[in-house]
């Protein structure tokens, strides 16, 4: 017990000094609800003395080689989000035809539970809280005091270890920390991404252009088809010889995004139609 507590008294003490914090989750997801199937990447939470941010953390690997003269980009659609410290509004980043952001204010109220768990040698508390339209659970440790934990989700008396939905769509899990003597530079991929800053709108602006996409997802290409020899488009590797191709297609693509599409926050999720 008296080396734990020397431990996590010198924790706490680094914590004071690091410009960033960075706090490494496994996230397990399902892109499609219905399926078995996650997906499985690593989360970063960096937090700064001014800002918290959550991205992939392929973002950081790709970065350190971009500053050796690559050209590494690669949007997964993973959630990328940024706030200040102790704020609940987040600036929310997508890439889709272009780089785009909004903000969300995503207070939550947390029911802390008398059940406990342990974890390695930290002894973390149950809470649960209604978020984004899914009830979820998380197990936080009191003796790392840092209100905060992946994606949104924030206001515990500590940090989040572990986080999941009800329905377990959506399992986060802390897997490392570390510290960084100054604080993390992610304009290059976050603030900005490809060289693209992002251009601000309104989540119901970002909802009618996933609309539009959708309902014709074959547009560009089917307007670019007269001016390509035939078989030059390929639609899952299929070649496209005649413009009687894309109408099948589109309908390929529509099963595609909406069956692909299990977002985190159900309460500002896009509609899609079904398709006929």
């Amino acid at each position: 017990m008296k080396i734990y507590t020397f431990l996590l008294l010198i924790l706490l003490t680094t914590l004071s000094k690091a410009q960033t914090h960075r706090f490494i989750y496994e996230y397990k997801f399902k892109p499609d609800s219905t399926s078995a199937n996650y997906r499985n990447v690593n989360m970063a939470l960096d937090i700064n003395p001014k800002d918290v941010k959550f991205y992939h953390y392929e973002n950081i690997i790709n970065d350190s080689l971009n500053k050796k003269g690559g050209r590494n980009y690669n949007w997964n659609g993973t959630p990328a989000i940024k706030r200040n410290k102790n704020s609940y509004l987040n600036t929310n980043y997508e890439m889709m035809m272009d780089y785009f952001s909004y903000t969300t204010t995503d207070k939550m109220d947390w029911k802390l539970e008398n059940e406990t768990k342990t974890s390695g040698k930290y002894t973390l508390q149950k809470a649960t809280t209604d978020f984004g339209g899914r009830h979820w659970t998380a197990w936080f440790c009191k003796d790392i005091s840092i209100s905060e934990g992946p994606y949104k989700f924030r206001g515990l008396p500590g940090l989040i270890f572990e986080l999941s939905d009800s329905k377990d769509n959506f399992i986060f899990k802390l897997v490392k920390s570390q510290k960084l003597e100054k604080t993390y530079d992610t304009s290059d991929f976050l603030e900005v991404f490809g060289g693209k800053k992002p251009l601000n709108l309104k989540i119901a602006d970002l909802h009618k252009m996933m609309l539009q996409f959708y309902n014709d997802p074959m547009k560009e290409l089917r307007e670019k088809f007269d001016d390509v020899p035939p078989g030059t488009f390929q639609v899952g590797g299929t070649k496209i010889t005649s413009k009687d191709q894309f109408k099948e297609m589109a309908k390929v693509m529509q099963n595609f995004i909406a069956k692909n599409y299990n977002p985190l926050d159900l309460t500002n999720a896009v509609i899609y139609p079904q398709i006929n």
